[in-house]
């Protein structure tokens, strides 16, 4: 066999292959032999018809296409070996001559991995947002806290701002009560916002036995987006009752033993949890510096493969989940159709150009990823998915998935290399450690500008 490669673009080459037809001597006899075993001639028994025959009788034509479509894969991988590719996604092939006995010849056009030059990446600066945590955090995140610990107790007066209220519903769209328009013995926190536009109003001054009407556009159900006449009818009327905040509360609602002690555990909480969101900054603003710096070719039909993908994703998942579709998505955001696409093409040519710009660095850097850090990642992964770890990793390996896995730890991981070279401040001039979880912070930085959590393909394979 002979080939040769010629480059379309940066992206994209066609490779030309000259196969002798001696090379098709196995595939020949594998088409033979399958066809075979699918026809019967009166006179021989099954499996065992002379070729001569099976040419008599259903073509030589016939035997040189299964021959063909057997013997193609294989020579063409041997073209994109012998030319040392990196081929991306399916080629489009063209048989140009097939004479019998003679020779095979075909062109293989697809896109590669473009080859890329990494940048210096030393002389990156970025700045996050410093560590601090006020006063007023830890008051609000203790409040917080005593919210949840609140009780309600039954009041015989009018319904105000914060209290609970029992309350039966009616909507009626034209003048007829909904079939799904009735429910009673809805408990109502006054103020939440959780239930109709328009509902505090009209519940605000009731006391129990009290009815008021009002309009609003229903939120879902089968007259979903009209505008309904709604009945509202309060049963009960109780008062929320916050614990006082003192050792006893600390108690009730943590493992300490004094108030001092919850708001100083409440207090490095909210430290790490700032550090965390500093480091991740951190890693997302090195990580757009480093783009910035590398000139990376996108193949068309890559991009427009990714683009496709990150639409699916996002109406078949998270907005399947939520019920509604895209065009009320789009409304709600307060976005075009155009407006939409030119942001998902954006994304795409990021999470394109990162993943290429870093398994370059993870080459070059020679980074391996062992099994406990892919049993570590697959554990976040599982836990972010809503499935146990054992499930999800039995549907990754069923997915084929596990080598999309261990490019996220190992492109984390040369992120993490970019981020140790920068300079990384903080918005009070301090120079930023991000030594802890370093890696597993990069890991999940990675995998959303790639936009291809793993618990989606998890949930694909479940679903399947």
């Amino acid at each position: 066999m002979k080939s040769a490669v010629e480059t379309l673009n940066p992206t994209r080459v066609r490779l030309t292959v000259e196969v002798p037809f001696e090379e098709l001597k196995d595939s020949l006899d594998a088409a033979y032999k399958k066809i075979n075993q699918q026809v019967t001639v009166k006179g021989f028994r099954k499996g065992k018809i002379p070729a001569r025959v099976i040419d008599q009788r259903f073509g030589r034509g016939a035997v040189l296409e299964e021959a063909v479509n057997d013997a193609l894969p294989k020579f063409y991988t041997e073209a994109i070996n012998e030319a040392e590719l990196n081929p991306l996604g399916q080629p489009e092939v063209d048989i140009t001559e097939l004479k019998d006995g003679e020779t095979l010849n075909f062109t293989a056009e697809v896109d590669i991995r473009p080859t890329i030059e990494i940048p210096d990446y030393s002389g990156i600066e970025v700045t996050v947002d410093a560590v601090e945590v006020s006063d007023e955090d830890v008051e609000k995140s203790v409040e917080q806290l005593r919210e949840r610990f609140a009780s309600t107790s039954p009041v015989e007066r009018a319904a105000e701002d914060g209290d609970v209220v029992t309350i039966d519903l009616q909507a009626k769209v034209d003048g007829e009560v909904l079939e799904d328009g009735v429910a009673e013995g809805v408990s109502y926190t006054i103020g939440s916002g959780e239930l109709l536009e328009g509902i505090d109003d009209a519940v605000k001054g009731l006391e129990a036995g009290g009815e008021a009407t009002f309009t609003s556009e229903l939120k879902g159900g089968s007259a979903e987006g009209k505008e309904a006449e709604v009945t509202v009818k309060v049963t009960q009327v109780a008062a929320r009752e916050l614990p006082a905040l003192d050792d006893d509360f600390a108690q009730l609602a943590s493992e300490f033993d004094t108030l001092d002690e919850l708001k100083a555990d409440s207090r490095k909480r909210l430290e790490n949890m700032k550090q965390y969101d500093q480091a991740t900054q951190a890693q997302e603003r090195v990580l757009d510096e480093l783009l910035k710096l590398a000139e990376v070719p996108i193949p068309e039909k890559l991009l427009a493969d990714e683009i496709q993908t990150r639409k699916h994703n996002l109406e078949h998942h998270q907005l399947g989940q939520m019920g509604i579709d895209l065009a009320k998505y789009l409304e709600i955001q307060g976005k075009t159709e155009e407006e939409f696409t030119a942001e998902t093409e954006e994304q795409a040519v990021k999470g394109i150009k990162t993943q290429f710009i870093l398994d370059e660095l993870v080459n070059k850097e020679k980074l391996n990823v062992n099994q406990e850090e892919l049993t570590e990642h697959l554990m976040r992964r599982a836990a972010s998915s809503g499935m146990s770890p054992d499930q999800f990793a039995q549907a990754v390996v069923e997915g084929g998935q596990v080598p999309m896995l261990v490019g996220e730890v190992a492109r984390g991981k040369a992120l993490a290399v970019v981020v140790e070279a920068a300079k990384v401040t903080d918005t009070n001039g301090e120079v930023v450690d991000l030594e802890d979880d370093e890696d597993e912070v990069a890991e999940a930085v990675v995998a959303a500008a790639e936009g291809e959590p793993a618990e989606v393909v998890a949930e694909e394979k479940t679903e399947a």
